[in-house]
């Protein structure tokens, strides 16, 4: 009971951060004040004898729009550590060929949460659920849930095949990470970027979805003719301020590294999260999907889905993207002489999608913490009884609340 109250306690206060607000944005950022060199990246020595490392995102000589790179000003370098070894990877998997295709409307049941006699923290908890691509040749994308009850102590873990886009269902998460600490709570998403380690806490069981991309980073998508508002606004993103510990850890602590597809670990004797300052535009970042501008029709027929898009991870082929993550947020239906429910649809794209609270409008059995995919070209749509009912229903305006859902196309 003492251990549980102190967990909240802590978590407690770190609903109390401070973040750096807006998206992409460069950043300059001191746990200690002038310990970023001034006028160049890398002196002959830093402040406060700090080591000076680069965390590059994006090839050198990527154009300036697309370029990602911090500078990370720490106690120690990252490369003092033991070897890696390959550990056990549990239910994480990139080998889709093990696996025999199956082109079904695939439906979960809320994902199993550990048994209270177990301890399982959220690398241990991460199972994955489907995906195409392959992380080697870095192409593809990949959905995991997490079901966890334990924080990760003296450990932390990094992805070098992509980027993680984090949508806790049950249970807020506090992450610490090299740039700084986040709170993260249900109706929120957090976004871990490539090679970026952290390390999370939780208060008791916690469950919810992942989505891993492997060819790009995550971006707004183009507004086109809806203009320079709306939708997900660059200033409600928030980065972590520069926080730091400078801890000897004589048991050892844990690095996991996740790479082509495997986990491996390396031991190290000092906490990784010793990063006193930091500047660049190449950082974890949260959002709060219940700030998310809602557009939808007002005269008739339906917009197409992609008018939720919350954030995008493009492609090498114009207009077409590796993964979209969009989300069905509360929000008015008035449209008049239409079928309201998402219509009947085969998709180019699959379809994951995850309940994250209340009720999907199509389906009322599709429980929060559950999921359900409809892989490519596979018919899908809005149950029977659903549509007899709306089919006779009354047009009025109607606003659907109590609800959040995430979907990602990809």
């Amino acid at each position: 009971k003492n251990k549980t109250a102190a967990l909240k306690g802590r978590l407690a206060r770190t609903m109390e951060l401070k973040y750096h607000p807006g998206f992409g944005s460069e950043i300059s950022s001191e746990a200690l004040p002038h310990a970023l060199p001034k006028g160049q990246n890398s002196p002959q020595q830093c402040p406060y004898g700090l080591y000076a490392e680069q965390l590059s995102g994006s090839a050198f000589t990527c154009p300036r729009e697309t370029n990602r790179r911090s500078w990370l000003y720490r106690s120690l370098p990252s490369a003092k550590h033991k070897p890696f070894v390959p550990i056990d990877q549990g239910n994480l998997t990139n080998d889709f060929d093990k696996q025999p295709p199956n082109p079904n409307q695939m439906r979960w049941k809320p994902f199993k949460l550990p048994e209270d006699s177990e301890t399982v923290d959220f690398v241990e908890g991460i199972s994955t659920v489907c995906g195409a691509g392959d992380p080697r040749c870095r192409s593809g994308c990949v959905v995991h849930v997490y079901t966890c009850n334990s924080s990760m102590k003296d450990k932390c873990f990094y992805n070098s095949d992509g980027d993680f886009l984090v949508v806790p269902q049950l249970g807020p998460l506090h992450i610490v990470t090299e740039f700084g600490e986040l709170y993260v709570e249900p109706l929120e998403i957090v976004i871990i970027q490539q090679g970026m380690r952290f390390s999370v806490n939780v208060s008791g069981a916690s469950r919810g979805y992942i989505l891993e991309v492997f060819d790009n980073h995550f971006q707004l998508p183009y507004l086109g003719p809806i203009g320079a508002n709306g939708l997900a606004n660059p200033r409600d993103f928030l980065a972590p301020v520069a926080k730091f510990e400078q801890r000897e850890v004589t048991a050892g602590f844990t690095v996991v590294s996740k790479y082509q597809g495997k986990l491996f670990a390396a031991m190290q004797y000092h906490s990784p999260f010793d990063v006193v300052a930091w500047h660049g535009n190449y950082y974890p970042y949260k959002y709060d999907l219940r700030k998310f501008m809602v557009i939808n029709a007002v005269s008739f027929d339906h917009a197409d889905p992609s008018i939720f898009t919350v954030l995008t991870c493009p492609s090498t082929k114009p207009g077409v993207a590796v993964a979209d993550f969009v989300i069905f947020p509360p929000r008015w239906f008035v449209q008049e002489n239409t079928f309201r429910p998402p219509y009947y649809h085969r998709n180019c794209m699959s379809e994951f999608m995850g309940n994250i609270y209340g009720r999907y409008d199509a389906k009322k059995d599709n429980l929060p913490g559950g999921a359900t995919l409809h892989s490519m070209m596979t018919p899908h749509g809005p149950d029977s009884k659903t549509f007899d009912r709306t089919s006779q229903e009354e047009l009025k305006p109607v606003k659907m609340e109590g609800t959040m859902v995430c979907h990602g196309s990809v």
